[in-house]
């Protein structure tokens, strides 16, 4: 990896490349420091540096690349183009005209990345307001608390629309970065500027965990090593993990020419959602504490009291502060994770649609008749191995909830910090952004090599 990076750095235009990337990476992290108009950047400061382990608030600078922390412009990040990608993905086998452009080639992906900008925009604004919204059932004072001006009232529109418009241009200048950065630069943008963000918080984490006192500060230590070092490992074996299905192709004639039948193979990803299921449960999670709030009064009923219970979710580590929500929100967690997996593993490979590929190509699976029996086949080993993979998600994904249980029985206080520097998710977004970038890194080496070699 070393002499792979230092070739890199001999190449001129790898080396722009490279730079260029940097470049864009800093310029986000300038903006996300700078705050959103309206916003009180005291007292939000103020409840970020007293809460930790806030699922709601953690959620959000995870996608955001860090920039909830700050409240800044771009505190929505990427997260509505996601989303946006994500909607978009789902409608395709369902609308006959998305099918048809996928279908097209290049032309069609332009268009349907087209549609996902134009999604993305009235989302981020709905998000805006869900956020804001959301994040001031987090406060004790309310939304009024961080953004006294913020409401659709006669007086409030015009401060609100600045601090909406701010916040979607920030998403919109975010996702332009990522765009540049995956053609000029090295990487996929999208997925670097997350990365950035990630890794610009390991260093105030771990301050903090050096602030606890000496027993807590080495056991938390011990346990942050021991968690990296086993769940990078596991990480790079799922996420690298793959069943290889074995495929014949018969002889074929094309025009004058006999290709001879040959082996190859399809390989099935143990893993194939990625962060996709982790992304989804999260975001039906932080709704719930929103629509709770609604029904809070106060009044001691039935329906006040599972409303409070509801609204607690996510917003403290500490299973002794309110055990029935703690419990209830990571097993909805871990079970919503796994379900989840399971459906976009589902229909990503269904669009693919690897048996009437295999039968147009002549091809065909050993033992398996074509068509209806191949997906078949294929489907039940896709379930089987994504099983696995749900469950590496889940657990991955509950990681702070166990370690708060850990903590609170070994009565070391600080010991769940260990999982909060650097969360399970974070870890799958780094390790996948990491080899998905010196991939890239070798093929463009790879490709100068061949080019010099051809011209000498």
């Amino acid at each position: 990896m070393i002499e792979s990076v230092r070739a890199a750095f001999s190449l001129p235009d790898l080396r722009r490349r490279i730079f260029f990337t940097i470049g864009m990476l800093i310029i986000y992290r300038l903006l996300a420091n700078i705050p959103v108009p309206g916003v009180n950047l005291q007292a939000w400061l103020s409840f970020t540096s007293q809460q930790t382990g806030n699922a709601v608030v953690d959620f959000l600078d995870l996608l955001s690349g860090g920039a909830v922390s700050n409240f800044s412009v771009m505190a929505m990040g990427v997260y509505p183009y996601i989303t946006a990608s994500i909607i978009i993905q789902l409608l395709t086998p369902i609308i006959p005209q998305f099918e048809e452009l996928q279908s097209e080639g290049e032309s069609g992906r332009n268009k349907l990345n087209r549609y996902t900008y134009y999604l993305t925009v009235p989302l981020a604004f709905l998000q805006g307001i869900g956020q804001i919204r959301l994040v001031g059932t987090s406060l004790t004072g309310g939304v009024e608390s961080i953004m006294p001006n913020f409401g659709f009232g006669a007086t409030q529109l015009l401060p609100t629309l600045t601090t909406l418009i701010a916040m979607v241009g920030g998403t919109m200048f975010a996702i332009w970065i990522g765009e540049r950065i995956t053609e000029e630069g090295v990487g996929q943008g999208i997925s670097l500027i997350i990365f950035g963000g990630i890794v610009s918080g390991i260093i105030p984490s771990l301050a903090q965990m050096f602030a606890l006192e000496a027993t807590a500060r080495i056991f938390s230590l011990f346990t942050f090593v021991l968690y990296l070092v086993l769940t990078v490992l596991v990480i790079v074996i799922i996420q690298e993990g793959q069943r290889r299905i074995a495929v014949q192709y018969g002889r074929r004639v094309r025009g004058r020419k006999i290709y001879q039948g040959q082996s190859t193979y399809i390989p099935l990803k143990v893993n194939t959602a990625g962060m996709i299921p982790i992304i989804f449960a999260q975001s039906i999670l932080t709704f719930f504490p929103l629509i709770a709030g609604l029904f809070i009064s106060g009044s001691g009923s039935f329906i006040d009291r599972v409303a409070s219970t509801i609204g607690t979710f996510g917003r403290s580590q500490d299973p002794t502060v309110a055990p029935v929500a703690f419990a209830a929100y990571w097993i909805l967690y871990f079970i919503l994770v796994v379900a989840f997996t399971f459906f976009y593993t589902d229909v990503m490979i269904r669009q693919q649609n690897l048996p009437e590929t295999l039968q147009r190509q002549g091809g065909f699976i050993p033992g398996i008749r074509p068509g209806k029996r191949t997906e078949s086949y294929i489907m039940s080993v896709v379930r089987r191995i994504t099983l696995v993979g749900a469950l590496f998600l889940g657990l991955v994904a509950v990681l702070p909830g166990i370690m708060a249980i850990v903590a609170v029985i070994l009565r070391i206080e600080g010991l769940e910090r260990s999982v909060l520097v650097i969360s399970g998710s974070g870890l799958i977004i780094v390790v996948g952004v990491v080899i998905d970038t010196m991939r890239q890194l070798e093929a463009q080496l790879l490709m100068r090599h061949y080019e010099g070699f051809i011209k000498s």
